[in-house]
């Protein structure tokens, strides 16, 4: 009789993989997911299952299994993960970025929160199934992409594009970020992700003339850039309601007595606490200028120079919002798409966002669960390309003191011990009966 539980060894398996250094810096720079992919192929193998490794690129590797369900008449399901993270810069740090260390009951490290705890939570429950010979009832399609972080070129995009037939027969599917507490009006509730903005990298070209820094020049690049990286930076955007943001401030106002105003939703967010950086940017579309190029000497005017612009939209609103922002950009600046994805939002109702409230209900009787946007992307967006509709679903119930939202992509970050047990727990339910 197996007495490995699925709480019993994720905490070790996410400590394991946050020691994998598998830093994208985009562009396809970094040490790539190999070995990381590797150890997770040889996790799932060690208990009868069958893992596919497979490369996009040399060192870009995903790994895939499918589960086979008790009911062949229904849909699959896809549960995912990513094996990338963003860098780290050891010095800015308390600890090592990669060394997994367990401290004050947290396991410290990149990829605590993002997501290599989500990783830990699926692997767990994956083995103890199949130690246990528990089927789950519908067919389940493990993945563990590359990639993430830049888009997922070489990881799920790649593997829709090149590998759909892995992920034949699935409508729906589960991965970051979302299923995670959040204190309200003093009351716990769980974040359902049903939504993403959009989103579009974009590179301005500013053209003009080149010269000698001491003359006089009134068709400067830089100067073009600078006028068109303002006005793109400054533009205020609308506050605009989606179903979903919609549905979450009535349910905030609901936990907290506070009025819903559209006028003025801040009283409202002033009720979230940290968690209102992830919820006010899904009020309003964004543009944020995040880099600047330009020149080779201090006294050479050169003849371009570039910006890059993070463009995040809200859904339905894409192709508007970049048509506004190439407006911006005015005459004499070329804007070219780097990046380009897709929005998504889907009703908080259905069959499996019921079953994850009852999952979360099994481990928190009575706690709230309410539908939320996540203002940056997941490898859902890839998903969607072959039909998946797709939620983010990573369970953890959190200490109210925790900056949890502050931990993506933030330094010294840090994920409880405790609610890596207790994500494994709603997992495994979740799994074992949808």
């Amino acid at each position: 009789m197996n007495t490995v539980r699925p709480e019993d060894e994720v905490v070790s398996i996410c400590q394991d993989l946050i020691r994998f250094d598998t830093s994208n810096f985009g562009n396809n720079e970094g040490p790539g997911e190999r070995a990381a992919a590797e150890h997770v192929a040889a996790l799932i193998s060690e208990v009868g299952l069958s893992p596919e490794l497979y490369e996009s690129d040399p060192g870009r590797a995903n790994v895939v299994t499918r589960v086979a369900g008790s009911d062949s008449s229904l849909p699959a399901l896809v549960v995912h993960g990513h094996l990338d993270v963003v860098p780290a810069l050891a010095h800015e740090w308390s600890v090592d970025p990669f060394g997994a260390e367990e401290k004050d009951g947290l396991i410290w490290g990149r990829g605590a929160v993002d997501m290599k705890d989500m990783d830990a939570m699926i692997l767990s429950v994956m083995r103890s199934m199949a130690r246990d010979g528990r089927k789950p009832k519908r067919d389940i399609v493990f993945a563990f992409f590359a990639d993430e972080e830049a888009g997922g070129i070489y990881g799920a995009r790649w593997s829709v594009e090149n590998r759909p037939e892995l992920f034949e027969g699935a409508t729906e599917a589960i991965s970051e970020v979302g299923g995670f507490s959040a204190d309200i009006g003093g009351r716990r509730a769980y974040l359902l992700q049903t939504a993403e903005k959009g989103l579009a990298w974009l590179r301005l070209t500013a053209h003009g003339r080149a010269g000698h820094g001491s003359q006089i020049n009134t068709d400067n690049a830089v100067t073009r850039l600078a006028r068109a990286v303002t006005r793109i930076g400054a533009h205020e955007w609308p506050i605009e309601y989606t179903d979903t943001t919609r549905a979450f401030l009535e349910g905030v106002s609901e936990l907290t007595g506070v009025e819903f105003d559209e006028g003025n939703p801040q009283t409202l967010l002033d009720q979230l606490g940290t968690v209102s950086r992830f919820v006010g940017a899904t009020l309003q579309n964004t543009s944020n200028p995040t880099l600047l190029s330009g020149g080779y000497k201090a006294n050479v005017i050169p003849a371009t120079a570039e910006a890059m612009v993070d463009v995040r939209t809200l859904p339905g609103q894409h192709e508007r919002v970049l048509e506004l922002v190439r407006e911006l950009a005015g005459d004499g600046v070329d804007v070219t798409t780097i990046h380009d994805d897709v929005s998504l939002e889907t009703p908080f109702a259905g069959n499996l966002v019921d079953a994850m409230i009852d999952s979360l209900h099994a481990e928190d009787p009575g706690a709230t669960v309410l539908p939320y946007t996540l203002s940056g992307g997941t490898d859902n967006k890839s998903l969607s390309r072959l039909g998946i509709t797709g939620y983010g679903f990573a369970p953890l119930q959190l200490p109210p003191e925790l900056d949890f939202t502050g931990m993506f992509h933030g330094v010294d970050e840090r994920v409880p011990t405790a609610s890596l047990k207790f994500g494994a727990r709603v997992l495994d339910r979740l799994l074992t009966n949808y």
